[in-house]
């Protein structure tokens, strides 16, 4: 069966982990909105302050420029952190997934409910973003009104790798390797920069990179150059969502149900 198929048939059962979530966080809700913080300071900092001395990138200021990259990114670390760290401190520690299996939800419904929860923390990351962004005048077109679904597409497959992941995170010390990729990957997917400003070799590992796609499909939406490569982006970001969850689905039934 595949992954699309077994996501579409467990999520009538998944969507009890998302209220069981629900109900954890009700008195934490500040717990889940302090990741936005950190992109928009990357805005006001970078964006509106340095680009001050940059000037133009492709004819939009460079405030313009950076926000749809650090839109990408804040969707990315919502969900991104939330499966890795939810995941594995129920997984390894609170034994949360031992008491859940004793019910009629599978490792399946466990994969694909902690995938949509985590996709629903980067999107209200995204979209408290897209408003600032938004009352800053740094849209230029109307295919911005997409720039929320795009946002959902990123987190959805930052989260399903986030899940696969972290089923094979065994210390909190592991994080710490997560964080080695995290974060030049943020750094280097085009985000405050022009892909033609790299080396040509280098351009090819920045091509691969997830948080690239993510940045170039919103990117296309709020500067008003969308065409058909970025039905690719989008096809890339799913397929990634995808497999992270077929892997954490069998990681799971591996170590829960061995």
């Amino acid at each position: 069966m595949s992954a699309l198929a077994f996501s579409l048939r467990s999520r009538t059962r998944g969507h009890l982990l998302i209220e069981r979530n629900v109900l954890v966080y009700r008195h934490a809700w500040m717990t889940i909105f302090s990741g936005f913080f950190e992109p928009l300071f990357y805005l006001f900092s970078i964006g509106v302050g340095l680009g001050h001395f940059v000037g133009k990138i492709h004819g939009v200021s460079y405030a313009s420029y950076v926000a749809p990259a650090l839109l990408a990114s804040s969707a990315m670390n919502g969900a991104l952190n939330d499966a890795l760290t939810n995941v594995f401190w129920k997984l390894r520690y609170a034994k949360v997934y031992d008491s859940v299996l004793a019910t009629p939800l599978g490792p399946g419904d466990v994969a694909v409910g902690e995938t949509i929860w985590a996709q629903m923390r980067g999107v209200m990351y995204a979209i408290g973003f897209i408003v600032t962004v938004a009352a800053f005048g740094l849209m230029h077109s109307w295919w911005a009104v997409l720039a929320l679904p795009a946002a959902m597409v990123v987190g959805f497959a930052f989260a399903g790798m986030g899940i696969g992941a972290s089923t094979f995170v065994r210390t909190w010390q592991d994080l710490e390797l997560v964080q080695i990729v995290q974060l030049p990957m943020f750094l280097f997917s085009a985000t405050f920069y022009p892909l033609s400003v790299y080396p040509v070799a280098i351009q090819w590992f920045v091509r691969v990179s997830p948080l690239y796609h993510a940045i170039t499909l919103i990117r296309s939406l709020t500067l008003g150059t969308v065409g058909p490569f970025q039905l690719v982006d989008a096809g890339y970001l799913v397929a990634l969502g995808l497999a992270g969850i077929w892997l954490a689905r069998r990681r799971m039934s591996r170590l829960l149900l061995a």
